[in-house]
């Protein structure tokens, strides 16, 4: 195999070869003679005065604007905030206990406990009669300090 290329095997079909004719009607221009802009006008001024005018209007009407806004929808744009508060404090709450139970033996002693204190309620309030009606007064004392009933 001979690696050397012969020039006269060689075609070059990369580059194409283009032949550009002159026009004796085009004639080079110098930068004096070049066509200028138009001149600003007063109307194309007038124009932008008037967008300006038009966004200054707007932006010093916006306070009141708001303030309307935010007293015809006080309270669902309320009731909007506390959904969507609810829904971040309820996620940040599951992405809490989720770190929390991926701890070594952390849920395992949560299980734990949990299972030990419903021991501790069913033996202490629910194993006689005398105790469920103490529970149970003790549960309507509590349930009229926070409906406000004496």
């Amino acid at each position: 195999m001979n690696p050397e290329v012969k020039e006269s095997e060689y075609v070059d079909t990369t580059t194409p070869t283009y032949t550009v004719e002159s026009d004796a009607s085009l004639a080079t221009v110098s930068a004096d003679e070049q066509p200028l802009l138009p001149p600003a006008t007063s109307t194309t001024n007038e124009q932008w005065r008037q967008a300006g005018e038009r966004v200054y209007t707007f932006l010093a009407s916006l306070p009141e604007y708001l303030s309307d806004f935010f007293g015809e929808y006080k309270r669902p744009l309320i009731t909007l905030g506390l959904i969507f508060g609810s829904i971040v404090s309820v996620k940040l709450t599951l992405a809490l206990l989720d770190a929390v139970n991926d701890i070594p033996l952390l849920a395992p002693t949560f299980e734990l406990i949990g299972f030990g204190y419903t021991a501790w309620f069913i033996y202490r309030y629910l194993g006689t009669a005398s105790s469920r009606q103490e529970l149970t007064t003790k549960f309507n004392s509590f349930k009229d300090d926070i409906v406000g009933k004496s």
